[in-house]
């Protein structure tokens, strides 16, 4: 029996520059990646575990995949994955997600920052990786990632990333590292909206937010164009109260120059937690392309978080990628892209419910469903 997965693999990577010598090139590059694939979705996170998967699966891999040489090494692994260009893995990752996903009007996308803490080298002094992702809190997928360089920050990043994603009709979602002007316009220049967080990084932004938030609530918000929306969420002997705010028609108050590009309003979400008789407090503001939605405020700054919850956790718990000691040349930043794609591929496979790490389990014992979640990339 072929796999149909064999010839999308293929597809999706055959751009990949093989940057091997000749007399290395033992094991084909397609293969190589094809197995890492296969061994990540099914919980490898080394090299060693990489080639164990491949030697145990060598029967089922040679269905579809040449193994001119049998199963290459753990060493052939590591060696490859540390040459591959981590743009033209990137490349192959996001021409992927273009062919199995259609990104809806309205969809939330948030961009946020993620360490590699084991990727550390001490004895090179390199410190470890940072990765920015974005990912589609309603499709739930990883859209794409981009690397920090050393000695720079999240600022740097997040244009290089906003440069390779479809943004039409999307929402976009950042905290407030990403809180620039230059971030700002990349965004509605791919025909985006945004919602910004906004902190004392920009003093001068933050307190003429803060200053005309309590003149419109003395006020009684006469003379200005605003919306409301609130939750209360009561369980667990939690108690949690949000208040959402958005003022718009403030441009000329705040911004009369103009340098935030298609500033609309801005928005404060009053956040209250009383848990055993003691209550917290907590008042965070917010720029927007949005015209007074209050509402769609609350939703968004909520789903903001299921990068932390959806994708982050799951790469720490189910794929354990703080304690990965992966650390030469491209290879973290190339093995960060596997999780990625493993992370999608177990997230549209829907056939069993159960969460990501069960998922791998059962991959890894049943062909059968394996080939189903590679028909998903």
């Amino acid at each position: 029996m072929k796999l149909p997965p064999k010839i999308t693999i293929a597809d999706h990577f055959k751009d990949l520059e093989d940057k091997r010598v000749e007399r290395t090139k033992k094991h084909k590059l397609i293969d190589i990646v094809t197995i890492a694939i296969c061994a990540v979705i099914c919980g490898a996170d080394s090299w060693v575990l990489m080639e164990a998967y491949g030697k145990i699966k060598q029967e089922w891999l040679k269905k579809f995949l040449e193994l001119p040489n049998e199963i290459p090494s753990h060493d052939t692994f590591a060696r490859v994955f540390a040459i591959i260009e981590p743009q033209q893995f990137q490349n192959s990752f996001l021409n992927w997600i273009k062919s199995i996903n259609k990104i809806t009007e309205g969809e939330v996308i948030a961009i946020d920052g993620k360490t590699l803490r084991h990727s550390y080298d001490k004895g090179k002094e390199k410190g470890a990786i940072h990765m920015v992702s974005a990912w589609a809190t309603n499709n739930r997928l990883v859209l794409g990632q981009c690397k920090v360089e050393e000695k720079s920050n999240e600022i740097t990043a997040i244009p290089e990333l906003i440069k390779v994603l479809d943004l039409a009709g999307c929402l976009v979602t950042i905290d407030a590292m990403g809180c620039q002007k230059e971030i700002v316009k990349s965004i509605v220049e791919k025909s985006g909206e945004y919602i910004i967080a906004l902190k004392k990084n920009q003093s001068k932004l933050h307190n003429q937010v803060e200053e005309i938030f309590k003149t419109a609530i003395s006020k009684g918000f006469e003379g200005f164009k605003h919306s409301e929306f609130h939750t209360n969420e009561d369980e667990h002997g939690r108690e949690e109260i949000r208040h959402y705010l958005m003022l718009s028609d403030i441009e000329d108050k705040i911004d009369p120059d103009k340098k935030w590009v298609n500033l609309q309003s801005v928005g404060m979400v009053e956040y209250i937690r009383k848990v055993n008789g003691k209550t917290k407090v907590e008042t965070r503001y917010y720029i927007s392309s949005l015209i007074n939605d209050a509402k769609l405020l609350g939703e968004s700054v909520r789903s903001h978080w299921g990068i932390e919850n959806s994708l982050h956790w799951i790469l720490d718990v189910a794929f354990r990628e703080d304690d990965c000691r992966i650390r030469k040349d491209n290879a973290p930043q190339n093995f960060a892209v596997l999780r990625h794609i493993a992370v999608n591929a177990l997230g549209k496979e829907k056939s069993k419910k159960l969460g990501i790490k069960s998922k791998q389990f059962c991959a890894a014992l049943d062909n059968d469903y394996l080939n189903m979640i590679l028909e998903c990339i």
